[in-house]
């Protein structure tokens, strides 16, 4: 019976909750195999951020730094999830295939400020020295309810044993201020050694949501995870700054996509260099999870007249977090701001974004 197939029948029996995969797969004579079918998908899914079917736990292989970079090295069964370039198409459904042996996630995090960085992360897989063929070296960047902002992808591996993951990032592209200025700009290479045991994964343990929840207009609680660094800290995920810590001149959060796109007017030096920079910053509700590689642009009008018409520029301060900003002449009191969206976040999402955070409207806000 496969991982489906179980999953209706422990909601058929009333048996909602967390389940031991092993030990009850195998006390109902199931095979190992069943644990990397996907669940069911949801029927009428809507055009936002919704409830999946289940809730899968997660493992941890071990973190490493080097320099300003840090990484965590994690993994949980193999996942169906959905790609997105800007095409007509938008997205492709990746499903799960037989050769899977897991899902393996990278989160990648400056050390300084716990903030997860949108960089280029790229992996390669040894054991005994040897470079194993994991297909690509390249991760998706992602978004999940459960792990927040990271990169990832299925991996098939040769077979159980011990391995050496060698992790390269950065450097970060990022327009960065503040606390990131004149960081950040180099590669990071990190080595993280780990032992792959099949049982690992398939002990792994998952929860049905049930029926009456599936597809609701809400989130899975995001993992609480120790890096493992003797910090006591746990893994960061990804949270954009809540709306009430972030600084200077805030402005009504405005809802688009299923995006909530928080805005705001500084005349910090390192920010608006004698002008007034505008920060919008878009995240997942309930998580507030960042919406990295999205393309924005804005308008600023006083009095019918065009102050400024252009793009935003991706960037990370340590007050604002992650956002698209620029630097306008000055924006004042009565200004008119519209934000528009050229093209949707480029980050794969597993279930319950996948649908959402593609058609949005324009945001309007006044100073």
């Amino acid at each position: 019976m496969n991982r489906r197939a179980f999953l209706r029948g422990t909601a058929a029996a009333g048996a909602v909750g967390t389940v031991g995969l092993a030990g009850c797969l195998e006390q109902l004579g199931f095979e190992e195999e069943s644990a990397f079918a996907n669940p069911p998908l949801v029927e009428n899914r809507p055009d936002a951020v919704y409830l999946p079917s289940s809730r899968d736990a997660m493992g941890m292989y071990g973190m490493a730094t080097d320099g300003d970079y840090a990484a965590m090295l994690s993994y949980t069964f193999p996942h169906r999830f959905w790609t997105v370039e800007a095409t007509d198409e938008e997205k492709e459904l990746i499903e799960i295939t037989a050769d899977d042996s897991l899902h393996l996630m990278v989160t990648v995090w400056d050390r300084e400020t716990h903030t997860v960085l949108p960089v280029d992360a790229r992996i390669e897989l040894r054991q005994d020295g040897e470079l194993v063929d994991i297909g690509s070296s390249s991760l998706w960047p992602m978004i999940s309810q459960r792990m927040g902002f990271h990169y990832g992808d299925n991996i098939q591996l040769p077979g159980e044993g011990q391995y050496t993951a060698r992790i390269q990032v950065g450097p970060v592209t990022l327009e960065r201020t503040g606390a990131f200025a004149q960081r950040l700009g180099s590669l990071g290479s990190l080595e993280i050694d780990f032992e792959y045991v099949r049982s690992d994964i398939h002990d792994l343990s998952f929860e049905t949501i049930p029926d009456s929840q599936q597809g609701n207009r809400e989130a899975l609680s995001l993992m609480k995870m120790e890096h493992g660094g003797g910090d006591g800290e746990h893994t960061p995920m990804g949270q954009a700054t809540p709306l009430e810590e972030l600084p200077g001149e805030s402005l009504d959060a405005q809802r688009s996509g299923d995006a909530t796109f928080a805005a705001l007017v500084s005349d910090a030096d390192r920010l608006a260099d004698g002008g007034s920079y505008l920060a919008v910053s878009p995240r997942t509700p309930y998580n507030r999870i960042i919406l990295p590689f999205t393309s924005l642009s804005a308008t600023v009008e006083r009095d019918g007249e065009t102050i400024y018409d252009g793009p935003l520029t991706e960037a990370l301060d340590h007050e604002i977090g992650h956002h698209y900003g620029v630097t306008v002449d000055e924006i004042t009191s009565g200004d008119r701001v519209t934000v528009t969206v050229d093209s949707s976040p480029q980050v794969s999402r597993h279930d319950g974004y996948e649908t959402a955070f593609f058609d949005f409207d324009d945001v309007t806000y006044t100073v």
